[in-house]
């Protein structure tokens, strides 16, 4: 293991990842479906982060840095609006991997700050690119998670468009 970190760069002080934390991603719908040699090749790659409430992990504008897997607390997607309103879209909870899209894209096109105090498991975009180039499977994966994520994206358009705000509510709510 010491050999490991020190290849991969990290100080004896990097912090890693508690039995629960590890746990929520784990158990993660998307991350439970990976075969496990992708799973160990995501973990070894990965480094720990955690970040007080409200610490900013993402702005829009800049680009991409890493990929994110929520390992305990939540990091809330949001925007300003024209008129100064913080509009929050979604909250990424333990099990959930996101940023991937942002490499693809030229920069970030929302924000993203920690909601609470937050441990994210991050994989680096080079490393990032590497797992793709080894492990097949991960583009297939990522095509899951992300019709996964626009599935859910029109549940909210058709919510929004349907149902009334009572009905709307109640179902934030039991989510």
């Amino acid at each position: 293991a010491l050999a490991r970190s020190a290849r991969l760069g990290h100080s004896m002080n990097t912090p890693v990842l508690t039995i629960e934390e590890r746990q929520n991603l784990e158990s993660g719908a998307w991350f439970a479906k990976l075969s496990q040699p992708l799973r160990n090749a995501i973990l070894s790659r990965a480094y720990v982060r955690r970040l007080n409430d409200g610490s900013a992990l993402a702005a829009r504008g800049i680009p991409a840095e890493d990929w994110y897997g929520v390992a305990r607390g939540a990091v809330r997607v949001s925007l300003v609006s024209l008129s100064g309103k913080q509009v929050t879209l979604t909250y990424c909870e333990p099990g959930v991997w996101f940023g991937d899209i942002r490499f693809l894209m030229a920069a970030a096109h929302h924000d993203a700050d920690a909601h609470g105090e937050t441990t994210l498991l991050c994989v680096r975009k080079a490393d990032f690119k590497d797992l793709l180039a080894q492990h097949a499977e991960l583009y297939d994966a990522l095509l899951r998670l992300n019709c996964r994520r626009l599935r859910l994206m029109f549940n909210q358009f058709e919510d929004l468009n349907t149902k009334p705000l009572s009905a709307r509510l109640a179902k934030q709510i039991i989510l």
